[in-house]
């Protein structure tokens, strides 16, 4: 079978798997060629877990949030009886959307094009001017449902109906950071950033320290380096590292840990005390990405409370400004010609080799015209 004229040709030997002490990076291409989109949306994100929300944003029967998961429209929803749903957000008459709206709380779904009208459990109940219409029943014509699962209050999606549950891919996370709870925690801010990159250019720089002594100096700080230790699983890689008092505005304690997890292929969660930061690297195009902060508190009321998040929301802007402007630079030099791919750090790179793997892993699964 030939993969489809809108995916790029891959070279077999480029998804050959190799242990870290002898593996190339990915090839430059892999960032820069615009047919790559398609691709990791395709082979890659639309066979995922996604992170779209949070349960705060739908307590209520009736309330919804949107968002885009593969470069597809999608609703998520409590309905009537309290249950979570999630549907592609386009009605099954000519493709408009049933909420245009970032978020909302409804009675019903109505399409914003021609009326039609859905329950929230996506059942079709109302269709406008269809008398005459032969060979029509309603019930075939719900709304499409997509997976949707939680974590610690965290929302999860995937379009892949075979997929393992979404406890599988998480599996041992939430006894490591244990006694620390995301659903224990309050929801503070949402802080998106566009970043002139490739996604999976954020996504490597996320996954090792080797860059924070060059481009975050005040970041440095904070860690016990000599013990910044990375590990890898299944289906997420782990960096953590003792932290040490500093300028950080965190009230640090001897044995408190930072802790830096990446669920392939984009979802992160940021642990240092008393804050959780979810990030979220959502792909624009071949060399744009948007990664959406999501900033969780254990104390978020009072004036000292306030006083501490708005310093650590100065504080993770100014890091998060030093990563888009390194990214931004290397997607310019992955596009030199002189470069193509490099080598791993072992002590430092494993977070991206695994990272990487996954993806040639996925590469590889989703094109049968390339040798196994």
């Amino acid at each position: 079978m030939v993969a489809p004229a809108r995916y790029p040709t891959l070279d077999a030997a480029d998804l050959v798997s190799t242990p870290i002490e002898r593996s190339w990076t990915i090839p430059s291409r892999w960032y820069t060629d615009p047919a790559f989109h398609a691709l990791d949306r395709d082979a890659i994100f639309a066979r995922t877990w996604q992170g779209v929300g949070h349960l705060a944003q739908v307590r209520e029967p009736g309330m919804y949030f949107t968002t885009t998961v593969a470069d597809g429209p999608v609703i998520v929803l409590r309905d009537k009886e309290g249950v979570l749903r999630a549907f592609h957000n386009v009605c099954r008459h000519r493709g408009g959307p049933l909420a245009t709206e970032p978020t909302g709380c409804v009675n019903a779904l109505t399409c914003q094009y021609h009326g039609w009208t859905y329950l929230l459990d996506g059942t079709l109940r109302g269709v406008p001017r269809w008398d005459r219409v032969d060979l029509f029943d309603k019930k075939d014509y719900g709304l499409v449902p997509i997976r949707v699962e939680t974590w610690q209050d965290q929302v999860f999606v995937n379009l892949d109906a075979d997929a393992a549950p979404l406890a599988r891919y998480l599996d041992g996370v939430a006894e490591r950071i244990a006694p620390i709870r995301l659903d224990r925690m309050t929801f503070a801010k949402r802080i998106d950033y566009e970043v002139a990159c490739n996604w999976k250019v954020y996504v490597d720089n996320f996954l090792e320290g080797y860059h924070v002594p060059y481009v975050h100096p005040e970041l440095m700080k904070m860690y016990d380096f000599r013990k910044y230790t990375t590990e890898t699983f299944e289906h997420y890689s782990l960096q953590w590292s003792p932290l040490a008092p500093g300028d950080a505005p965190y009230d640090i304690k001897p044995g408190d840990n930072a802790y830096y997890y990446c669920l392939f292929p984009n979802y992160m969660v940021n642990i240092v005390p008393g804050r959780v930061q979810t990030n979220l690297v959502v792909p624009l195009g071949h060399d744009r990405c948007r990664v959406e902060f999501g900033f969780f508190y254990e104390k978020a009321d009072g004036p000292a409370a306030r006083k501490a998040i708005e310093e650590d929301l100065a504080y993770s802007d100014r890091v998060q400004r030093e990563d888009m402007e390194i990214c931004a630079f290397v997607q310019r030099g992955l596009g030199s010609p002189s470069y193509d791919r490099g080598r791993f750090s072992v002590e430092a790179e494993g977070a991206v080799h695994h990272f990487q793997e996954c993806v040639r892993r996925a590469y590889r699964s989703w094109t049968p015209s390339v040798e196994q």
